[in-house]
């Protein structure tokens, strides 16, 4: 990959990465940590995309596969708690900060399929081949996430 190219994915992959990492991480140092790492490996990668797409693809699988690996690390397990964290990210209505907390405190597996859905806005055959997943099991993920949030936010709850 040239340079002129790894500049410009870099400027329009870096807020997709940085979004996929922290809701996979939940932390926003270990995302910027996880978007140099991914951009790191694309810079170094000998590999020939066909597209934009392929190219955001290949980014996403990389950045969940990276974020895996650091939720497993012996490391991070032997870590402070979530409670001795910066505060959050502030936001414009209440609503949208009781959205984060919600989402943010549901497992990781249904927090990667809610994020790739809703803000990357994948098809669901498409996060099952990023996450190496059968179609019905993203769609059970999906499904049960809706359930637990709607069954958290109680009367916030808009369906769609």
């Amino acid at each position: 990959m040239d340079k002129t190219s790894f500049t410009a994915a870099v400027e329009r992959y870096q807020d997709t990465v940085y979004r996929v990492a922290l809701h996979v991480l939940a932390s926003p140092q270990d995302a910027d940590d996880a978007v140099q790492e991914v951009f790191l490996r694309l810079y170094t990668a000998q590999k020939e995309f066909q597209g934009e797409e392929h190219l955001r693809r290949w980014l996403l699988r990389v950045t969940i596969n990276y974020c895996r690996d650091i939720l497993r690390s012996p490391w991070r397990k032997r870590r402070a708690s979530l409670d001795e964290l910066p505060p959050q990210p502030v936001f414009q209505e209440p609503e949208q900060e009781a959205l984060y907390q919600t989402v943010m405190a549901l497992p990781e597996n249904y927090r990667i399929v809610l994020v790739l859905f809703y803000y990357e806005e994948l098809s669901v055959r498409e996060i099952g081949k990023l996450l190496d997943l059968e179609t019905s099991a993203v769609t059970t993920r999906l499904s049960r996430a809706r359930a637990k949030l709607k069954e958290q936010l109680g009367e916030v709850w808009q369906d769609e």
